[in-house]
């Protein structure tokens, strides 16, 4: 009679696992955060490529920028000819005395000299006054008329050169004054004689030819708009 059957796996010894220690609290924050950035790490390699792909409606817009427009305004007032003249203002106070029997006078003789400053203000220029074509490369610009900026009498030339008051006349405090203030008035009045408007326009077309192609501009149109107009 056989033995006993043994069975195979009496050998065999199961041993349950050890209950483990607790993670420390410094532990269990550090494999939160691993946790974290691995699931942060893997949205990102998701998402990523869809948002960089370009769907096939795309379309890429470029807006004109007002650059040339605000370059030119910086500018303010571009100053194109100053004027030097000369004048002699003769102005006299006749005076009435002994019941209007006698005329008396109290003149002077001024030599003036001036300079008067004529530009263009582009302090002026309106949206509509700047158009740039961004396929050719042509820069339209309408640009105020010139104007006198300032007129002023150079003090170290101008002059009283004679002054003479009469016997019974009184002598008038604010005649010199009066004389300087007349000759600023003809001084502006003679520069604007002759051509000097005119290359006023034509330098003012120069400079702001050359600052539109240093922009980018590889034609420049300038023209002027009529005084009256736009508020000249």
């Amino acid at each position: 009679m056989e033995g006993p059957i043994q069975d195979p796996y009496a050998s065999v010894v199961v041993r349950a696992p050890r209950p483990r220690a607790p993670l420390g609290r410094a532990a269990q924050i550090a494999l939160a955060c691993v946790a974290l950035l691995a699931a942060v790490g893997l949205g990102a390699f998701v998402v990523a490529p869809r948002l960089g792909a370009r769907g096939p409606a795309d379309t890429v817009v470029a807006r004109p920028s007002p650059a040339l427009l605000i370059a030119i305004r910086d500018l303010s007032r571009l100053e194109t000819t100053e004027v030097h003249v000369e004048k002699v203002v003769d102005l006299a106070d006749r005076q009435s005395r002994l019941f209007g029997l006698v005329q008396a006078t109290d003149a002077l003789l001024l030599v003036a000299v001036g300079h008067v400053t004529i530009g263009v203000d582009l302090a002026r220029l309106g949206e509509g006054d700047i158009a740039m074509d961004p396929e050719t490369g042509v820069a339209r610009i309408t640009l105020p008329a010139p104007e006198v900026f300032s007129t002023r009498l150079d003090e170290d030339e101008t002059y009283v050169y004679t002054r003479s008051t009469s016997l019974l006349a009184r002598r008038n405090e604010q005649l010199e004054a009066r004389a300087r203030r007349e000759a600023t008035a003809a001084i502006e009045k003679a520069a604007l004689e002759g051509d000097v408007m005119s290359r006023a326009r034509a330098q003012a077309e120069r400079q702001i030819t050359a600052l539109a192609t240093q922009l980018g501009a590889k034609r420049v149109e300038v023209r002027f708009r009529e005084v009256g107009r736009g508020g000249d």
